[in-house]
């Protein structure tokens, strides 16, 4: 037994920089990920043009993302989980509650436009017409909605036990899905910041 302890120590240390490079290839694949499919939709998206673009190769891809439907799945809901990440830190910043309204819906616009939105929405139109994809698509932006929704109510001080408020957070965030969809051919700025402000107004008297 005591060869077997004293190896304990080692074993424990050496891993360390290997799972830091492990973590670092994986993040590298999946944020060149989204940015080929918003730029050359699912069509143009390979493994081997993701891994090109990462600077490792295929079998490396391949090791973190046996399929193709795992690495851009896993690429939308990463950058998805960051987007989250910064909603929540304009909650730890103090933007929160009825004066921060008019900053929580443009940052809960600005969710639907970008790159972010146009890989997720090249997926949707993939999963529309591949079987393989459909499920992993649905299954994640149930749970990118949920966890969104969840961050709205929060940051815009809602209490979803009132009668139609929660109606409301979620015309919200159709509206802004809305709003993301209209901007992927044009740059339709100035007609966002009328809409959002006109949100902004529509929310105060529905919240109080």
């Amino acid at each position: 037994m005591g060869p077997v302890t004293d190896a304990r120590p080692a074993a424990d240390t050496q891993p360390g920089p290997k799972q830091a490079r492990s973590r670092v290839t994986r993040r590298h694949l999946l944020e060149a990920a989204v940015s080929c499919l918003a730029e050359q939709g699912w069509a143009g998206s390979t493994v081997a043009v993701v891994a090109e673009r990462a600077g490792v190769s295929r079998g490396a891809a391949q090791y973190h993302f046996p399929t193709r439907e795992d690495l851009f799945t896993a690429a939308v809901a990463y950058v998805a989980e960051e987007r989250s990440a910064a909603l929540r830190d304009l909650f730890h910043a103090g933007h929160a509650g009825p004066a921060a309204r008019p900053t929580v819906v443009e940052a809960l616009v600005d969710l639907y436009t970008g790159a972010l939105f146009r890989a997720a929405l090249q997926l949707w139109v993939a999963a529309s017409n591949e079987e393989q994809l459909r499920p992993q698509v649905t299954e994640l932006e149930a749970r990118v909605g949920r966890e969104t929704h969840r961050i709205a109510v929060e940051l815009l001080g809602a209490d979803e036990s009132v009668p139609g408020v929660r109606e409301t957070v979620q015309g919200l965030l159709d509206m802004a899905r809305g709003l993301g969809l209209a901007n992927v051919l044009t740059d339709d700025t100035a007609r966002r910041a009328r809409v959002v402000a006109q949100w902004s107004r529509i929310l105060d008297a529905t919240l109080g």
